[in-house]
């Protein structure tokens, strides 16, 4: 084993102050067992919490609104059936959502395959269900699946639902990061 000066100078400055990636300090000696500083942190099963929940499901929500706008609105102005217009908002939802993940660890280095991977695995319940409870309000919400574009009941109706599909994925998102599922498996890669 080699030594080194600057290990020396490391042992005489002492014990320091660490940030953990949730803000709290730490003192170097709990650091005990760390090999390494990789600048990415690792989220452990049980550690979610609501502020992280949330900032996933707003990830996701991001992606699945603008998918969800935009088949529905080209669904309605080219005056397609419910169904149709609902099927191209639903795959437009996964399709961005996955896209701004894949955006995410691909910027971080990873290769394509990985990434889309990554993405699945991120993201796919997350998005079913804020689907799910989207488009579940807005076939039951009363004349929301007739609306146009010019009329305030059909942007009305969407951003309620989209309120409320945030309102319910935040707990199944931080259901999913305290098990090191979901987001968490795309936070790994995020720099």
């Amino acid at each position: 084993m080699q030594y080194d000066a600057r290990d020396e100078q490391h042992e005489q400055r002492g014990r320091h102050e660490h940030r953990t990636h949730d803000g709290r300090h730490t003192d170097h000696a709990s650091h005990a067992g760390h090999s390494a500083h990789t600048g990415r942190t690792a989220h452990t099963p049980g550690r979610a919490d609501w502020p992280t929940a949330a900032r996933a499901t707003l990830h996701c929500l991001t992606g699945c609104a603008i998918g969800e706008i935009l088949g529905m609105v080209v669904g309605t102005a080219l005056g397609w059936g419910n169904a149709e217009t609902m099927v191209l908002a639903i795959v437009l939802a996964f399709a961005f959502g996955y896209a701004l993940t894949l955006r995410s660890v691909l910027t971080a280095g990873m290769d394509f395959r990985t990434a889309f991977r990554v993405a699945l695995a991120a993201d796919t319940l997350s998005i079913a269900v804020m689907e799910l409870i989207d488009n579940g309000v807005i076939a039951l919400w009363p004349g929301a699946m007739d609306a146009q574009l010019a009329d305030a009941l059909f942007w009305g109706a969407l951003a309620v639902s989209l309120a409320i599909a945030f309102v319910v994925t935040t707990p199944v998102n931080k259901w999913m990061i305290g098990r090191g599922r979901g987001h968490a498996v795309a936070h790994r890669y995020h720099h």
